[in-house]
């Protein structure tokens, strides 16, 4: 359950496609804002929030248009990245504000006590399997997109180099994937909730989904979830921008910025 998007980083008071409240009422009921733009990571959040039924509020930072550098969001996120999430209803009851796709997954499965299991075997093993996400399944995947997809010079050893190193990953992603139904195991997780939107655009990855069956399988399991089905409205009416050509001001903010 989500709100419409907001324009700026400023609070607004309307709620698109619910009855207009008083800010008062309406903050219990969409207690985080989620800090987020078109990206595998802004995306693992929105689908988490999506699956645990939790109210939010989608507020766009236009990486494109350089938004990750203003002042107002690297207050909430000093490195400048999305996503953030600003709980209103953190620990205490006191606001929480928390960066890193990752860490944030697993902030709301404690909090909300869904898919990060309690058996200390089987709460490890799905750790793992997030960090080896974190670690290797995005920054790999992302280097391998920007090179065989984004890069305006074509270069053939980074090209080749992370490619590779792409199809390597998804070998010890499919290995897994023949043993269980889902990432950490029998059961659906964070790890899969953090691997889906890296593994969904194997075609800009250079990577052959047919040559990794058991991962072609699962992101069928996976894009069959209602939450992936909901997520896909989250920030609809930008879609338009996903595969479109870079401009120049987009590759300066994406690509060439430090801040």
């Amino acid at each position: 359950m989500r709100s419409g998007a907001r324009p700026s980083l400023t609070v607004r008071e309307t709620i698109l496609g619910f009855k207009q409240l008083p800010f008062s009422i309406q903050r219990p009921v969409f207690m985080i804002d989620l800090y987020t733009w078109l990206t595998p990571n802004g995306r693992k959040i929105s689908l988490m929030l999506e699956e645990i039924g939790c109210g939010y509020r989608v507020c766009p930072i236009n990486i494109g248009r350089g938004e990750q550098f203003s002042a107002d969001f690297l207050a909430i996120n000093p490195n400048g990245k999305v996503p953030a999430i600003v709980d209103h209803d953190g620990p205490g009851g006191i606001p929480l504000t928390l960066f890193e796709s990752n860490a944030i997954l697993t902030y709301l499965a404690e909090k909300f006590r869904q898919f990060l299991p309690a058996e200390p075997v089987a709460r490890l093993k799905t750790l793992q399997w997030l960090h080896f996400q974190g670690a290797h399944i995005g920054p790999m995947l992302g280097q391998a997109q920007h090179f065989f997809h984004y890069a305006t010079e074509k270069v053939p050893y980074a090209i080749n180099r992370y490619v590779l190193e792409a199809k390597r990953l998804y070998g010890v992603l499919d290995i897994q994937l023949h043993q269980h139904p889902y990432v950490a195991g029998s059961d659906y997780t964070i790890a899969d909730i953090a691997m889906f939107p890296w593994i969904r655009p194997w075609k800009i990855q250079g990577v052959a989904i047919e040559e990794f069956p058991n991962v072609g399988r699962w992101i069928k399991i996976i894009e069959g979830r209602p939450a992936v089905a909901r997520e896909r409205g989250v920030l609809a009416e930008y879609r338009g921008l996903q595969g479109a050509p870079l401009d120049d001001q987009a590759r300066r903010n994406l690509f060439d910025r430090m801040a």
